[in-house]
């Protein structure tokens, strides 16, 4: 764990220039969740009871306990590994692949977040140029030749990255707007070296006050469903799941906002909410 001094974090848009080392970043913090998914899968009720239907019927034609038992289990975690990211895409999202290209930030200058430690510190943020990551993919220098209409970049979300020296240190994803005052957000990541100093929280939060100052009044955040981790984090940012409160509006945003779902309709995410 690296020490982190927040105060000189730029928390700005992601440049096309960013989008491999983003990449890299988000493989890194998703490492391990989509077999956490798949094990909360294989371990329902209705689940188990079909594996062991199926086991019963192949104990017929297989003379060995051991493989009528290992095949329908092998074979379903051969197709959730198919099927998962087809259905679920980003989680958090509703669509099944993020554009990247299309969400970057294309302005002269950047766009920032505010960043109230610096106000505490005193000293400015500085933003040097960014070095060579090691396991990045090299991006083609050339500005890339895909067409952004304004459609597109409305469409596309925004995704913000926490930089430290030219160091991307975490990202924070942005779903497009799709009901007014809504914000969603589908993917929080840091890195490993930098966890349990503040980032995300930092993150988060400074995301909520732009959110305020753009006229939103809620913004909901899709957690993992195996995520003790991440619905402790959103708990103590002030959120709550959907479905605990008892209010009119909550009630009509329970049909609005569902969590994504996977094989036999089992949630795959949990849906937390904060009104600002």
């Amino acid at each position: 764990m690296v020490r982190l001094e927040l105060d000189q974090v730029v928390m700005r848009r992601m440049k096309e220039d960013d989008i491999e080392i983003v990449k890299a970043l988000i493989k890194e913090g998703c490492e391990g969740t989509e077999n956490r998914l798949i094990l909360h899968i294989l371990t329902r009720p209705l689940c188990l009871f079909i594996l062991a239907v199926l086991s019963s019927i192949l104990r017929c034609l297989v003379h060995s306990f051991i493989m009528a038992l290992a095949i329908p289990v092998f074979l379903l975690i051969i197709f959730l590994k198919i099927t998962m990211p087809r259905s679920t895409g980003v989680l958090g999202s509703r669509r099944p692949y993020w554009d990247y290209v299309g969400s970057s930030f294309r302005g002269t200058q950047d766009e920032t977040l505010q960043n109230p430690f610096c106000r505490t510190s005193g000293k400015p943020p500085v933003t040097k140029k960014q070095r060579h990551r090691i396991g990045a993919k090299e991006k083609d220098k050339d500005t890339s030749t895909e067409k952004i209409t304004p459609e597109r970049e409305g469409e596309a979300g925004q995704v913000w990255v926490a930089d430290c020296e030219g160091d991307i240190l975490g990202c924070i994803f942005r779903e497009s707007e799709q009901r007014k005052g809504i914000g969603r957000i589908c993917r929080l990541v840091i890195g490993s070296w930098y966890r349990r100093e503040g980032l995300g929280r930092h993150l988060v939060q400074s995301l909520e006050q732009r959110e305020r100052e753009t006229g939103s009044h809620r913004v909901y955040a899709h957690v993992p469903y195996p995520s003790k981790v991440g619905e402790a984090f959103f708990r103590k940012l002030g959120y709550q799941q959907l479905g605990e409160g008892t209010d009119e509006e909550e009630d009509r945003d329970r049909k609005r906002e569902t969590p994504e779902r996977g094989f036999l309709g089992y949630s795959l995410t949990k849906v937390f909410y904060k009104d600002l």
